[in-house]
């Protein structure tokens, strides 16, 4: 344990971009050879889309860091945070927990307010719009909304205490699941069943995706399924009877142009009636 969070209190910016890449790249060969659903339509035009929204994130995370940086190194300094006030105990135990609440507060939380409040949920829903909901789909965030996240990222830090080894260890882990989870693979049913027990599972979370409510409004994980089951946001849905997209971007030239997408949250919106 003591090696691996040696790691991740040095790891080096070209190792957190060959995760992303490469996690890409192996997600995208499974989905390729074994897919869930057989999309028609034009794979890289659609990755295009995505991988330039991945890439805004990249770069607003990356410009942004050291806030990351400096609130991990007041709360040790100050010992301030939950992590801080806990009994010295295992380290393991220690990063399990701080990986559970850096999930609660900087995941779960905001992606439910996400939902919940309007102002935000204008930039989120660009993620919602998708239609084909594959790997690639996982950063597909509105610039705006890569901002957003980032403020809740920082305010999970410092509410958790958590030194900056823990945040490069779960945010590496966050982007595998986040791949992971949006990949357009099946698993066995009840292999998928089993791990949404403990994590969130790509069944899990593409019932999250459908097109309609409530179950747009469910399953908000984003590394472990803990908190939907306990705040009472897990839902289930037959993958056979999922359909992506929202109800109310239904159209292609609203929901597969990069340069309208942009605009979405500066539009008036909308309701499903009257899409």
């Amino acid at each position: 344990m003591n090696e691996i969070v040696s790691y991740f209190s040095a790891i080096p910016s070209s190792h957190r971009s060959l995760i992303l890449v490469g996690g890409i790249t192996i997600f995208w060969l499974i989905e390729n050879a074994f897919p869930l659903f057989k999309f028609t339509y034009k794979k890289w035009h659609h990755a295009g889309i995505n991988f330039f929204l991945t890439f805004t994130t990249i770069l607003i995370n990356f410009s942004l860091a050291f806030i990351l940086l400096k609130t991990s190194d007041w709360t040790i300094a100050n010992n301030f945070g939950v992590l801080q006030w806990l009994p010295t105990m295992p380290l393991w135990l220690y990063a399990l927990i701080g990986l559970l609440l850096l999930d609660l507060i900087g995941a779960y939380l905001v992606h439910l307010m996400e939902h919940k409040v309007k102002f935000l949920w204008r930039f989120h829903l660009i993620h919602h719009t998708d239609t084909w909901v594959d790997t690639t789909s996982g950063n597909r965030h509105h610039p705006g909304e890569s901002v957003i996240r980032f403020v809740f990222t920082t305010l999970g830090i410092l509410i958790v205490g958590a030194p900056m080894w823990l945040v490069f260890m779960y945010q590496t882990i966050s982007v595998v699941s986040t791949q992971f989870t949006h990949a357009n693979i099946a698993l066995p049913k009840k292999f998928d069943d089993f791990l949404s027990y403990f994590i969130v599972s790509p069944d899990m979370h593409k019932v999250h995706h459908h097109y309609a409510l409530p179950y747009t409004d469910s399953n908000y994980g984003n590394i472990f399924s803990v908190w939907d089951r306990i705040f009472g946001t897990f839902m289930t849905l037959s993958k056979d009877k999922v359909i992506y997209g929202i109800d109310t971007y239904i159209k292609p030239e609203e929901n597969n142009q990069l340069n309208n997408l942009l605009k979405i949250p500066f539009q008036e919106q909308r309701s499903a009636e009257n899409s």
